[in-house]
């Protein structure tokens, strides 16, 4: 998959680089030739990286120079950049870091943004999924803040892209690709475009669909030619893999040779790598094993100089495969151990003891031969006379030592490999389930520590819903049709509060409830909150169209949403549940329960936190059970 890193200027045209040069021939030293010091750097990227760095340097010192923090920043970014596209990542980040921290001390918010998103991209090429997806979410969330639609595209796809390197969530991969794909076309830039769109054809690809896939290809192609931002090896090395899908390994090997060629000619060693792991899977389906390793080889060396994790796994595990093929048993397991310790480094998983036992057989084999050796000499020795007989003897129980080794090495290898796949299928599909009922921060930590730590949110919107003559109706349905009808309505909810960012809590019978701003603090949350009840409701509304039309009864629905204190966490212990308490939770049931069919009724204390924003009707002071009278609103629009 495909991640997008922003840079400042898009990669220009010769004629340009030459205008910005003449520019600072003349100018003087002051912001306006910081910032064209940085444009010019951005032109240089892809055909002049040491200009390019000298260039983002002067912009450096100047700006260090004159004291003008944002030119200090983007300098940063730019310098940065340049090791970026070089594949140097260890190098990348310093810079990326020291520019975050400049955008922050002076409050630019698209800077911070635009940061975040860049430095995921570095953690998530060096397999460090946890801080990438942490990067991803907290610039998605403050693109959305500033209402920077490109930026939102990029992180959507950014975050995508951590899920599909998951085994057991591409659809949800799939999801976030599919939303950032038409916000780049409104946008109408070409790298979002294509990279959105080359993403989406890797799932399909990875289903099988090799004609869906090629569909999105050949757009992301495209679109990456016209950016001229030195992604086509990429989208060309894609194509190459449906092409070997389809068995046509001629033009398969054509595509991902000009995907090598390029990527080479632009210095981009990531697409160098994984056009030579396109080219070895090519040549494996072809039946040319000394080709496929020769490409394997060259795609694990690349990987290894630029610290590619993900490619570095792959060609390891190639290599084990097909050592494997033409008997090369001792390359394949040291393949093999180099995949699974590797493999282990990005699913955060420990390595299996029973690798000991393999290693042991080494051992042995070593001290065998060893002690063979001195029972020779001995025996040659005290028996001079018998010593052609004990040399034979000796030659041949050494001979048959090293036999049974191997055969038991070999043995111990593949019972090795199968326990690993085994328990590697069973860690992917717990963590598969624990992420259906806890969020994703949570999770994480309940792994790392055995245990999730309560934590207090100073403002959490909590959101209820509850059907009106739920009871009425239900009596008429059959066990099967009532359950069928909720998870209906309760699916659509689901997807409604994930596009807001609201975590679901829990659904209780014909109750449903979830909150904004856990378990990652926002500010957001109330806004989030009121949208995602509104769609909620027009949801509901034209469902009762649907079903009037056809005769049927419809349940009406009540919102209820309050904002407030709430502590979250971790209950039980054989079955997890994620949920939160405090008087916040209780204010919001109360707000459903006074509230009426069709409307979101809020708080008062949450009126005052999306005024600005939402058109509300005061209903006066209205008594909630338990409660006394409180300030509610309808919000109308």
């Amino acid at each position: 998959m495909l991640l997008t890193a922003f840079y400042s200027q898009s990669f220009a045209q010769t004629n340009k680089t030459d205008s910005l040069i003449n520019v600072i021939k003349t100018s003087r030293e002051d912001t306006v030739k910081v910032n064209t010091l940085i444009a010019l750097s951005g032109s240089l990227l892809n055909s002049n990286s040491e200009d390019a760095l000298r260039y983002a340097n002067d912009a450096k010192i100047l700006a260090d120079k004159l004291g003008f923090k944002r030119g200090q920043a983007y300098a940063l970014k730019s310098i940065g950049m340049v090791y970026y596209f070089q594949g140097k990542y260890i190098e990348t980040l310093p810079f990326w870091k020291q520019s975050l921290n400049t955008f922050r001390s002076i409050g630019d918010r698209k800077g911070i943004s635009n940061m975040l998103s860049n430095m995921g991209a570095v953690n998530f090429n060096g397999g460090d999924d946890e801080n990438a997806i942490k990067n991803y979410l907290e610039s998605l969330r403050m693109a959305e803040e500033i209402g920077d639609t490109l930026r939102i595209a990029t992180a959507l796809v950014n975050i995508g892209a951590v899920y599909f390197n998951k085994q057991g969530t591409h659809d949800r991969a799939l999801q976030y690709y599919l939303k950032a794909l038409p916000l780049s076309e409104d946008l109408g830039d070409n790298d979002a475009i294509g990279t959105s769109a080359v993403n989406i054809g890797e799932i399909y690809l990875a289903r099988g669909d090799n004609k869906s896939a090629m569909v999105y290809f050949e757009k992301a192609l495209k679109a990456y030619k016209k950016s001229e931002n030195g992604n086509v090896p990429y989208a060309l090395y894609n194509i190459g893999r449906v092409y070997g899908q389809r068995k046509d390994f001629t033009l398969a090997i054509s595509y991902q040779q000009e995907a090598f060629n390029l990527a080479k000619t632009l210095n981009k060693k990531l697409e160098m790598s994984q056009a030579s792991i396109g080219l070895a899977e090519t040549y494996r389906q072809k039946g040319d094993y000394a080709t496929a390793i020769a490409n394997f080889i060259t795609a694990k060396d690349i990987a290894t100089e630029i610290g590619a994790n993900y490619e570095l796994k792959n060609a390891y595990q190639g290599l084990a495969e097909l050592y494997e093929i033409v008997s090369d048993y001792r390359n394949a397991y040291k393949f093999q151990t180099l995949f699974t310790a590797i493999k282990d480094k990005l699913y955060n998983a420990e390595m299996d003891k029973k690798n000991q036992v393999v290693t042991l057989n080494f051992d042995l084999e070593k001290k065998q031969v060893e002690v063979n050796l001195l029972t020779k000499d001995k025996a040659l020795q005290e028996l001079d006379l018998q010593r052609q007989k004990t040399i034979r003897n000796a030659t041949s129980i050494t001979g048959i030592l090293l036999l049974l080794l191997a055969m038991g090495l070999y043995r111990n290898y593949r019972y090795v490999r199968k326990t690993k796949k085994i328990i590697e299928n069973e860690k992917e599909r717990s963590d598969k389930l624990l992420l259906n009922i806890l969020p994703f921060e949570t999770a994480e930590e309940l792994k790392e520590k055995g245990s999730a730590t309560p934590k207090q949110y100073e403002m959490v919107s909590v959101l209820f819903t509850d059907f009106k003559g739920f009871t009425a109706i239900a009596e008429k349905l059959t066990p099967e049709q009532l359950v069928e009808e909720l998870n209906h309505c309760f699916l659509e909810f689901d997807l409604i509060i994930d596009k807001y960012n609201l975590e679901k809590i829990k659904t209780i019978g014909d109750s449903y409830m979830c909150a904004g701003g856990i378990p990652v603090v926002n500010k957001s949350n109330p806004v989030d909150a009121v949208k995602a009840g509104l769609e909620i409701q027009a949801y509901m509304d034209r469902l009762k169209v649907e079903r009037y039309a056809k005769g049927q009864d419809c349940w009406e629905l009540r919102v209820g949403i309050h904002t407030g204190k709430v502590i979250a966490g971790v209950v039980g212990k054989n079955k997890f549940a994620y949920d939160i308490w405090g008087d916040a939770v209780n204010t919001a049931s109360r707000m459903e329960s006074s509230g009426a069919p069709g409307k979101v009724n809020i708080s008062g204390d949450t009126y005052e936190l999306v005024k600005d924003q939402f058109n509300c009707e005061y209903r006066g002071k209205v008594k909630a059970k338990n409660k006394g009278e409180i300030d509610m609103y309808f919000v109308e629009a």
